[in-house]
């Protein structure tokens, strides 16, 4: 972590930085702003701002809320949208789509162990919401050419900020 100012995020005193001299409310005369330069942080703020406004996009265009979604943005990043769909051939199982940073998005039924990918969408791992939603009429509509089977692989994991340019902040 690179200090500029004389106080860290957690607001204990950084030895050696420079102090812009502005008095702080509690009476100090040391800096009242602290200005970091920490990279890492900030890029995976910014990843996972933009993945949870990406995530929301599909949410929205697949007809649910943020409340059907959770969010991992570690490595490797990992999203899950609830359907209130099921499937005819599997009627006991609720629907749901997965995303991960590896393979993009996949349907799956929820099951006693979790999610169980039926078909990935492949292409891109970040594809527009639209076609998500193309994807996901395909597997409803039982078309055995919705998806594949085999994980596509698409990147490899981590490296968020190569995926920067594709979110949309939230």
């Amino acid at each position: 972590m690179t200090a500029i100012a004389g106080v860290d995020r957690g607001g204990d005193r950084v030895s050696g930085a420079r102090t812009a001299g502005i008095p702080r409310p509690d009476g100090e005369s040391e800096a009242a702003l602290s200005i970091l330069i920490d990279f890492g942080r900030d890029t995976e703020f910014s990843f996972e701002r933009g993945l949870r406004g990406y995530v929301a996009a599909v949410a929205r265009a697949v007809g649910v809320g943020l409340e059907s979604c959770t969010l991992d943005a570690g490595t490797p990043a990992a999203a899950y949208i609830a359907l209130d769909w099921r499937l005819s051939r599997f009627a006991e199982h609720d629907l749901a789509l997965v995303w991960d940073e590896a393979n993009g998005w996949a349907a799956a039924i929820e099951d006693s162990g979790g999610a169980t990918v039926l078909t990935y969408l492949g292409g891109e791992v970040l594809p527009e919401p639209r076609a998500v939603v193309r994807f996901l009429a395909a597997v409803r509509a039982g078309d055995p050419d919705a998806g594949t089977l085999e994980a596509p692989e698409l990147r490899e994991p981590g490296r968020h900020e190569e995926l920067l340019g594709t979110l949309a902040p939230s």
